[in-house]
């Protein structure tokens, strides 16, 4: 069974900075790795960055240069440095472990509880 637990939401003024963390112990994952992904009220749930096996990364345009992701594989980790937010990064944020699927795409399967990011002026 997949369990993975996100900490570190919570409210902060634009230009801020924000944690996030995704703990999953013994998730099995597979080179497509892992990703956060954010829904936003009213909106769709919407890919924010992610990390495969090999540490290659992938992100939004809308948060490129402001967030980072990384991964601790010994502690089955997966972060979130969020630098500079703006209004509009409020959202639940997932965390998710990816794996392919019948086209050979990565796509996330297993997901997080979310946690609330909120940004105010």
């Amino acid at each position: 069974q997949v369990q993975l637990v996100e900490s570190g939401g919570g409210s902060v003024q634009a230009g801020g900075s924000l944690e996030l963390s995704c703990a999953s112990p013994g998730t099995i994952f597979s080179s497509c790795g892992m990703g956060w992904y954010r829904q936003a009220p009213g909106k769709e749930r919407e890919l924010v960055s992610t990390i495969s096996t090999a540490g290659n990364t992938n992100y939004a345009d809308s948060v490129k240069g402001r967030f980072t992701i990384s991964q601790d594989k010994a502690k089955r980790t997966l972060s979130l440095q969020m630098s500079s937010l703006k209004i509009e990064d409020t959202a639940v944020y997932y965390c998710a472990v990816m794996f392919e699927n019948s086209n050979l795409v990565c796509v996330p399967q297993f997901w997080g509880q979310g946690t609330q990011v909120t940004v105010s002026s």
